[in-house]
């Protein structure tokens, strides 16, 4: 069970620092930066930090880098193992 906690923990943070990434790509700060300062502190604070910067400019491209696909590739991965662990824990209590 302790096990199955510190999954969903983990798995809900990285996605709410891509969710805080895709945040910062509208910004100065960038998916990355949004997202590496989220995984550092919390993600709070990361959004704290990607509100406090400053807008891109009108009709500017997003900076997502490759960064953006790599994290967001990974933490759909991570989402979709969540999911798993949740329907095997579901599963093994029924038949236990």
């Amino acid at each position: 069970m302790v096990a199955a906690i510190l999954i969903f923990g983990l798995c809900s943070g990285v996605f709410l620092s891509v969710l805080v990434g895709l945040l910062g790509s509208r910004r100065n700060i960038g998916f990355g930066w949004a997202f590496v300062l989220s995984l550092l502190f919390t993600p709070l604070a990361g959004l704290i930090f990607v509100l406090l910067s400053n807008p891109l400019p009108e009709g500017a491209e997003r900076k997502y880098g490759c960064l953006g696909y790599i994290f967001g590739f990974l933490g759909i991965l991570l989402l979709i193992a969540l999911f798993f662990f949740v329907i095997l824990g579901i599963a093994s209590a029924a038949f236990a």
